[in-house]
């Protein structure tokens, strides 16, 4: 163990002293090195963030939910023409499947409608996202108020007028002084009275944020657009109970829509019922493909890396050809000789590949800083895979260069050297 470490001594000193002697021919053989883990370690920490914000983002939501529309998140086998004459959901079907489906937590019926102006006094918050949805929202969303509530099942069923408000938009409206609860304010050149304000939130990955929406009935909304227009994309969203199969309860749920709509036993539903697990299984298929891609990109720089790391090695040991043969005459054995370049190899591929994680790390605070919520994050484990590839990388390209040195003929190195 003694003689290893002597070994892994001797070579760290001569790595320091390549480093030092020739700084231009060094630098120029570990800037491959450096760009390769640089860019590696780069796309694991961006896609690991992304990953990261999305599930923070859906993090108020169970990834058993379930959210029927006439749409599909993912592929589908019926041709895209068919979809678009697929009728959209009902609040009557929502209304069905709520008293006729067993196991089940909770149901929401959603409008999306286009962003509206709020106005309170001389106060007008403009382009506001309008959520309108039923009062089951709140459990299915795990919603947290900082003051008031959300609206109940019978303001919810019959289109009252109230309204909870995101942080932001309270205090736009208000100031952070003023209570919002109780106050009346204008939306759709209506006076809607304020039962609620969300927790503050913070920004969202596409800068879509809680903070910045409002809630209203969705009883309201339907009064205002219909239950006809296309453009409101109804869905039905189901949290079903916990310890539920979910294949079952997703067999069900398909059973009585069909039955609500009278479908016929070879026809083709006319709906899609989407689960959020399979989103996110979306979500990891793609984070995954972008790693692979950024992985196979950067690999050609760690490979000009490893040419550079074999070069300098190749040098070294024709530079220290006389000190080998100095070494096998004093009983320095070939494995000796073999390890110590192969060591010297490896710590300057970790020298180029720490640098590259150094550039990551002074990268990420600056993403950070200039992506305001969204945070870049270069995980302990990513900083582990960066520098595990810069050792192999070393290990790979002194395997050569050591195995020339250690065969070298004693004799023959110090007549050479001299």
């Amino acid at each position: 163990m003694l003689i290893y470490l002597r070994v892994l001594k001797e070579s760290f000193n001569f790595a320091i002293n390549a480093l030092k002697n020739n700084k231009l021919r060094t630098f120029l053989s570990l800037v491959g090195v450096t760009i390769g883990i640089f860019s590696i370690i780069a796309v694991l920490a961006a896609v690991d963030s992304l990953k990261k914000e999305i599930e923070g983002s859906m993090s108020g939501l169970d990834n058993s939910t379930i959210i029927i529309m006439r749409f599909s998140f993912g592929p589908t086998d019926v041709p895209r023409w068919k979809v678009e004459q697929f009728p959209d959901v009902t609040y009557e079907e929502y209304q069905y499947l709520e008293r006729s489906v067993p196991n089940l937590e909770a149901a929401t019926f959603t409008l999306n409608v286009p962003n509206e102006n709020i106005k309170y006094e001389d106060n007008q918050v403009d382009n506001v996202p309008i959520g309108a949805v039923t009062d089951s929202y709140y459990y299915i969303e795990a919603l947290k108020l900082s003051e008031g509530r959300f609206f109940n099942g019978a303001e919810s069923n019959s289109g009252s007028m109230v309204v909870v408000l995101g942080d932001e938009i309270a205090n736009q409206l208000f100031g952070g002084a003023e209570n919002a609860i109780g106050k009346e304010v204008r939306i759709y050149g209506r006076k809607f009275n304020v039962i609620g304000v969300l927790e503050k939130e913070g920004a969202g990955l596409f800068g879509n944020s809680k903070d910045t929406s409002v809630w209203i009935p969705v009883n309201v909304v339907r009064r205002i657009y219909g239950d006809n227009n296309k453009s409101t994309f109804p869905q039905i969203v189901i949290k079903p109970e916990k310890g539920v199969d979910n294949a079952e309860f997703i067999a069900m749920l398909t059973q009585q829509l069909r039955l609500k709509r009278g479908l016929k036993t070879d026809e083709t539903s006319t709906f899609f019922v989407n689960q959020l697990q399979g989103f996110a299984d979306l979500i990891d298929n793609i984070t995954g493909s972008m790693n692979v891609i950024g992985l196979i990109i950067s690999g050609f720089s760690l490979l000009v890396g490893g040419f550079g790391i074999a070069n300098i090695m190749f040098v070294s040991v024709k530079e220290r050809t006389n000190l080998i043969g100095i070494q096998k005459s004093l009983g320095a054995k070939n494995k000796f000789i073999l390890f110590q370049f192969l060591f010297e190899a490896v710590i300057l591929a970790v020298i180029g590949g720490l640098i590259g994680l150094f550039l990551v790390f002074i990268v990420s605070i600056l993403a950070s800083q200039f992506t305001g919520d969204f945070q870049f994050v270069l995980s302990p484990w990513n900083m582990f895979v960066g520098t595990a590839i810069s050792a192999i990388i070393g290990l790979i390209s002194g395997i050569l260069p050591a195995i020339s040195a250690s065969k070298l003929d004693p004799v023959e190195a110090i007549r050479t050297g001299m």
